[in-house]
């Protein structure tokens, strides 16, 4: 399946004051997830098997641009079994794996993920799915508003994906 998102990352300062504004917002809150993204070496864009427990499991292929702020996301997923991990490892190489629990809100076609990440630390993400309904305006307008609600400030985001920080952080990752 193909799809856009608009999205935003940042660092996340106050977990118990994102969970209350999430609240506020009336976002439903749809429990914990255990992931891990292992990335493979790829010319073009971020390959990655995702694991999450509960839930299924996918490949996604995602191509966005590496800047700081409200940006487009071009991915492509595809369901797959757990077991097409290690060949896809030993056909691409991997080259990290990122582990994390995501806790899950959802607020009219915004995903809010407070993710603690092995390693990095406390991030909040918000991702507009595209629809035929919701356009990249639309996308944007409620990020920028969710931005304000939460009160993230630009020295709070992030530009790359948590690969890039960690690869960053432990360069043998």
């Amino acid at each position: 399946m193909a799809g856009r998102n608009i999205e935003l990352k940042a660092r996340l300062r106050d977990r118990d004051r994102a969970i209350a504004v999430c609240e506020s917002l009336g976002a439903r809150l749809e429990g914990d997830i255990h992931q891990v993204d292992t990335y493979f070496n790829v010319p073009d864009g971020r390959f990655k098997f995702r694991a999450s427990d509960p839930g299924d499991d996918y490949l996604v292929f995602y191509r966005r641009p590496d800047v700081r702020g409200i940006k487009g996301c071009d991915y492509v997923l595809e369901a797959v079994d757990r077991s097409v991990r290690g060949v896809l490892a030993a056909a691409l190489g991997e080259l990290a794996v990122v582990e994390k629990v995501r806790t899950l809100y959802l607020w009219h076609n915004v995903r809010i993920h407070l993710d603690e990440v092995q390693v990095l630390g406390a991030f909040i993400e918000f991702e507009a799915v595209l629809s035929d309904e919701y356009d990249d305006k639309d996308g944007e307008r409620k990020l920028a508003h969710l931005q304000e609600a939460f009160g993230l400030a630009p020295d709070d985001h992030f530009e790359q994906s948590y690969l890039e920080l960690l690869r960053a952080q432990a360069p043998n990752a």
